[in-house]
């Protein structure tokens, strides 16, 4: 029997391992070239404001009218506001506020919804994206036709509710040709929609439109509707996009004569200071 040196031996075995683990599975994963997986960037937010807490009493006050007639403590509970239900603050909040005044009623509504992707190739951003498209196209805004003013007019019933036109009053949707037609071209022309008119402007674009310089994305709705023989009651909403966070904001006018029609003007102009701030309020 040959007698083979102690030395000798473990070189053998060394060279045995290394050879080994150069056939090993592992050994190949880690050749240059190998596949790798790139996960998405997490959204900008990762929690959201208190709702009930992110409206100032001042502004408040000046979109519900009637509370500042009310007595100190119905005054407080007012402006407390009601959180809505939610299973997860993180992820979705909201809260609501009513008053009502001797000549309507105005109601007030935000919500704020973190949006979190799970795919790992899809980010947060681009997931809240989609959502917000989707809410968009729901919204069925319609591109304002030069030389009409036509936007989305009555759908036939009352009840249903229409939208408003170019002068925010029923009856007005499908506007008239002449020359605020030229005025629509000029603004067509300039590059730009009409929600950029200046504010108090003859005409004023005061259809359901995108919004420019709020968040990423945005775009303002305004509804009008009667039920029966009640009175006509508007609802503007305003919804924005910044990051992975999606705000909405409904203001509601109901006036307590059934023949006053709720001014559009002065509910979108007052909804979207409140979008703004509320922008302001999640960037902080």
């Amino acid at each position: 029997m040959a007698y083979v040196p102690g030395v000798a031996l473990l070189a053998a075995l060394a060279v045995g391992c290394s050879a080994g683990s150069e056939d090993s599975p592992s050994g190949a994963d880690s050749k240059p070239g190998s596949p790798t997986v790139t996960t998405a960037p997490p959204g900008k937010y990762r929690t959201l404001p208190a709702p009930c807490r992110a409206v100032p009493g001042s502004t408040l006050k000046d979109l519900l009218p009637g509370v500042s007639e009310l007595a100190q403590p119905q005054q407080r509970k007012a402006l407390r506001g009601t959180a809505s239900v939610t299973y997860d603050t993180d992820r979705k909040v909201g809260c609501t506020w009513k008053a009502d005044a001797p000549d309507s009623t105005r109601n007030l509504s935000i919500d704020f919804e973190r949006v979190v992707s799970y795919d790992p190739a899809v980010s947060d951003d681009d997931r809240a994206r989609a959502v917000y498209v989707k809410k968009e196209n729901a919204a069925d805004l319609s591109a304002p036709t030069p030389g009409t003013g036509a936007g989305k007019g009555s759908t036939g019933s009352a009840e249903d509710g229409e939208r408003a036109g170019a002068s925010g009053k029923p009856g007005d949707a499908q506007g008239a040709a002449g020359p605020s037609a030229e005025a629509d071209t000029d603004a067509d022309t300039g590059g730009g929609t009409g929600a950029s008119a200046s504010p108090g402007s003859s005409d004023e674009d005061l259809r359901p439109r995108v919004l420019d310089r709020l968040g990423d994305a945005a775009f303002l709705d305004d509804l009008l509707t009667r039920a029966g023989s009640t009175a006509q009651h508007r609802t503007v909403s305003v919804v924005f996009r910044t990051s992975n966070v999606i705000v909405t904001v409904r203001y509601g006018e109901q006036p307590a004569l059934v023949t006053k029609v709720p001014d559009s003007k002065e509910l979108q102009e007052k909804a979207q200071a409140l979008a703004r701030k509320l922008a302001e309020v999640i960037s902080e």
